[in-house]
């Protein structure tokens, strides 16, 4: 099988979604598939001239016989190319809708959810990364529940988390620094504990969205917790490895994930956590296993956040629960060949 995925430049970008791309285009191979990547230049996902230009371009120049597939950061790319891309049986990987997107401009976001409405429901196959997302996709965009596969994220095997062994407790929250994250919620609701001995390592891109991360230093500074809260920007490898060593609990206040990959990353390592329930994020946990808030409640994160870093022995508890359910997730090979099965039976002509 001959597999083409069309992703924004570029490919190499540090981000749940790009690495799942990665993984499973390596995973295909794998599986003794030919699998390549496209990368499109200019503005994703509010498609500028060059990203349109570009996404014409990479239909004309497609293989024979090739399945495509269609990051759903690139799709808005095609607006106007419904008809081809129902003609070509296109695939599209949907980590979520683009126009969930906080910090859109109203214009913006409606014309992303009118783009999205449209192309979802002339895709061969949606492929989603969560139960979560492929009911979002059904219900509020109209996708027939029988055009749409969830292949989840894997987890790579890595070591239980030993934890910083000191006075002050290590929080970890790794996401990019934009709106949908809700770093500034963690952030506002860590502020309330002002009695209590903790750090905040906050992982992730600051050149996404440079008017957020300002934002997000300007607050910490208007809080006064310049000496509480650290930024290291983008983070991998085995630097990030340590930081995921040192922590004692890991933090999102995420507004909406596709599926959630840091949680599982934090679950296999058996971090005890604070989560909000964005999307698919809060159902990675199972009961026991992570605190989960509802999106956007400063209080209840503050009130959870609270309950974790004052008590060394009920971290422990969750610890032990997030270590049991991170054995249980998937594995990257398990991911590819389930995606590799989606693309096999994606042989359903649309109608135009």
């Amino acid at each position: 099988m001959h597999v083409t995925l069309i992703v924004p430049a570029p490919f190499t970008a540090v981000s749940g979604g790009y690495g799942y791309d990665r993984r499973i285009v390596a995973g295909l191979r794998a599986l003794g598939h030919d699998a390549v990547a496209i990368e499109l230049p200019g503005t994703h996902p509010v498609a500028d001239s060059i990203a349109r230009d570009a996404a014409c371009a990479a239909l004309d120049r497609l293989p024979l016989g090739t399945k495509v597939v269609i990051d759903g950061l690139a799709l808005p790319a095609f607006a106007g190319l419904d008809d081809a891309l129902a003609a070509i049986g296109a695939v599209g990987l949907i980590h979520h809708p683009t126009s969930m997107e906080r910090g859109l401009a109203d214009a913006e976001q409606s014309r992303l959810r009118e783009i999205e409405s449209r192309l979802f429901r002339r895709l061969r196959v949606a492929i989603v990364t969560s139960a979560p997302t492929a009911e979002t996709l059904a219900k509020d965009f109209g996708v027939d529940p029988a055009r749409i596969a969830i292949v989840e994220p894997g987890t790579d095997e890595a070591p239980r988390a030993i934890g910083s062994a000191g006075p002050t407790c290590e929080v970890l929250s790794i996401g990019t620094l934009i709106p949908r994250k809700g770093h500034d919620l963690l952030i506002r609701a860590l502020a309330r504990l002002f009695d209590l001995n903790w750090h905040l390592t906050l992982v992730g891109s600051e050149s996404a969205d440079p008017a957020c991360s300002a934002d997000l230093h300007t607050l910490v500074r208007a809080l006064g917790l310049s000496d509480r809260v650290r930024f290291t920007g983008t983070v991998v490898g085995d630097a990030l490895e340590a930081l995921w060593q040192s922590a004692d609990v890991f933090a999102l206040a995420t507004h909406y994930e596709g599926y959630g990959m840091v949680v599982a990353e934090a679950l296999k390592r058996g971090l005890p956590m604070v989560v909000t329930k964005g999307g698919a994020a809060g159902a990675l946990l199972t009961q026991d296993a992570g605190l989960a808030c509802p999106v956007g409640d400063v209080d209840q994160v503050s009130k959870s956040l609270r309950r974790l870093i004052f008590s060394a022995e009920l971290r422990q508890e969750i610890a032990e629960e997030a270590w049991k359910r991170g054995q249980t997730l998937p594995s990257w090979a398990d991911g590819a060949a389930l995606f590799a099965n989606a693309l096999a039976s994606s042989g359903t002509k649309i109608a135009p």
